[in-house]
This record gives structure tokens, sequence and C-alpha cells, in this order.
């Protein structure tokens, strides 16, 4: 079962830690190696990982939709999230599905990136499941609580105990990969978790547990994107319009073929089309309307805009990166805009 997976490096106290780019992969990121996807005829390399909200793109490359759009895609699933997020931020791959936050991790790192299409919400498929007899987030003090560190379910940790009037020094965190924080406290092992579908479903197998917090209650907070590297942008504009395209034909393509997508997603997934289907409410798909909405400065919710300010000042304030990073140019719109009034 594929998963996202916190590699074993030095975490001093920083999302960002995780994400440091060496001098030669940041060279290569911003062109200063010899990266066949600047060739306009190059394959670009698409990843993706275990999230509701990314698995249509397998239903992309089983319908021949990026072909039809006239874009070379090697689609590319990663067992482990976080090395997905490496590899796009070493420019090993051109583009890759992650979070805000994770995105905000990376350049603070380093990394040069453009947000350029919002997948998703998170609106419950991020989840943190307690033990028989913890009913609410405060009753978290003095337990032990699982969830992969530096990930957008740690956040979602630090937001709730932060809302409950706690921190992280009030429980005892171990961090470990999401899958096995959810064996873990099947097991008994830790008195809670958090955790992010299909692994919520293992979670939730432990008897009496039980959901108390989840990313519906805090709206907007996770975003789910599609990231490509600034040079990608810069020499290849055309072909990152028909990754954006791509995205909303399969839409399209899903909706008139519901039972043959969710069958592809879930195999995909590793999970039965029924437990598939129940994360539909927990994963809130954005449509192009949408999505231009998001790019467009404001103070809602779903404002990306508004979104980066909070994570990026939340960063700094939990201790996990020492500066907010840079958000000029982060936040790309130009694709999902000329999308939108070509469809008008």
């Amino acid at each position: 079962m594929a998963q996202r997976r916190w590699r074993k490096t030095v975490f001093r106290r920083a999302v960002a830690a995780l994400f440091v780019v060496p001098a030669m992969g940041l060279a290569a990121a911003c062109g200063g190696g010899s990266d066949p996807a600047s060739s306009p005829d190059a394959t670009i390399t698409l990843g993706f990982s275990a999230w509701p909200g990314w698995f249509p793109w397998q239903v992309a490359e089983e319908q021949g939709l990026f072909e039809r759009n006239g874009v070379d895609v090697e689609l590319k699933y990663f067992d482990s999230y976080t090395d997905s997020l490496n590899a796009l931020a070493t420019g090993n791959i051109d583009a890759n599905s992650q979070t805000l936050n994770d995105t905000l991790a990376s350049v603070s790192g380093g990394a040069e990136e453009k947000i350029v299409l919002v997948n998703d919400n998170s609106t419950g498929n991020d989840q943190i499941i307690a033990a028989k007899g913890i009913e609410d987030v405060a009753d978290l003090k003095g337990r032990k609580v699982a969830a992969e560190q530096g990930t957008v379910d740690h956040y979602l940790l630090l937001l709730a105990l932060k809302k409950a009037g706690l921190g992280q020094d009030d429980i005892t965190f171990t961090p470990l990969p999401t899958d096995a924080a959810a064996a873990a406290f099947v097991a008994g092992k830790v008195d809670a978790v958090g955790a992010f579908a299909p692994f919520t479903t293992t979670a939730l197998g432990r008897t009496g547990s039980s959901v108390i917090a989840s990313s519906a209650n805090f709206p907007g907070a996770i975003p789910d994107h599609l990231v490509v590297s600034a040079e990608l942008v810069e020499r290849r504009p055309d072909d990152v319009q028909a990754l954006v395209a791509t995205w909303f034909d399969t839409l399209t393509w899903i909706e008139g073929h519901p039972k043959e997508a969710t069958t592809a997603m879930a195999k995909r997934a590793g999970v039965s089309p029924e437990d598939y289907a129940s994360y539909d409410a927990g994963t809130s798909i954005f449509t192009l309307e949408q999505n231009v909405e998001a790019f467009t400065t404001g103070d809602s919710a779903t404002s990306l805009d508004r979104q980066s300010r909070d994570i990026a000042a939340f960063l700094v304030d939990s201790g996990l990166t020492d500066a907010e990073p840079p958000l000029d140019g982060l936040l790309e719109p130009r694709f999902v805009q000329k999308l939108a009034e070509k469809t008008r």
C-alpha cells in the first residue's frame, strides 16, 4: 500500500529541514544542469502519491487524456510522498501533486516552484483519530499521539491542539510514517493518530476509536495542488497549459463514467471501490471556476493568498521553520485563467 513516508533526515525542529536542497539539486532545479524537460519535445514527469484528490491522474493516463491534449507525460507514482516532494525540489521530476504547506516548506528550503492548479481542499479526509475514552482534543493532554512529522497531518494536529489551548509539548509526539502510525494506533501502541485517507480507514479499525478533529474543522487549511518547477513554466508554458487542461478533461470524464473511474482510482489506492467512494465528502475537488476564485487575492477560506500567508506565519510561530518562506511568484494563476476565458 502506498504511503507518504517521513524520510529519516535530521529534523531540526523545522519542516524546511526535510526539504533543504543540496547545491547540485538546486542547480538542476534552477536550470544549472542539463534538464531534458527543458526541451520542447521532452517527456514531462508528473509525480503523485496516495491521496483521493490526486488519483484522478491515474484516470487521465489510462484514458489517454494527456496525449489528447498534446503533451507527453510520464506519470510517476511515489510510494513515499516525501520522496515526491524531494524529487521535485531537486529537479528529478518536473511536476508533482502536493499540499500548500509542503510546497511552502520546499520553497523555504530553496526550491523554485510554482502552484498552477488547485486539485482539491481536504474537507475531512485528514483526521485526528483517538482511542475509546478520548472525547475531544483537550483529552490528548499527556497522551501519546503519532503522526508523520512535518506533513499535513502533523500540521492538522498542531492546529487542533492550538484551538484546544494546547501545544505539542502537552502530548508525547511520536513521529511515524502514516501507514506505520495507523498500524501503531490499531495495535494500541499510541492513544491517537493523525492520518489521511485511505489510512484513516485502517485507523478506524480499532474498536471504539473515533474522529475527534479533522480538516473539516479548518476550512481551506489543507489545499492540494499541481506544482511545477519554475523552469518548466518559463520554458514550456504551453505544456503546463496542457497539463491543466488535462486535469479538467479528466474531471469531465470521471463525471460521465463514475463507476469505471472509481474502480480505477480504488485499484491505485489499494482499497475497495466502496471504501474509495466513502472518501468523496472528505475531498472537495475544485471546479475551474473555484480555481479562478482561489487564485484571486482575497480573504475567503479558500483564497490561496490568504492561506499561504497564514501557513507561512504558522510555520514560524510553531517553530517549524526559522523564517517565513518567500511568497512572491509562488502562485501562478494564468493557466486556469486562460482556460476559463477559453471556455466562456
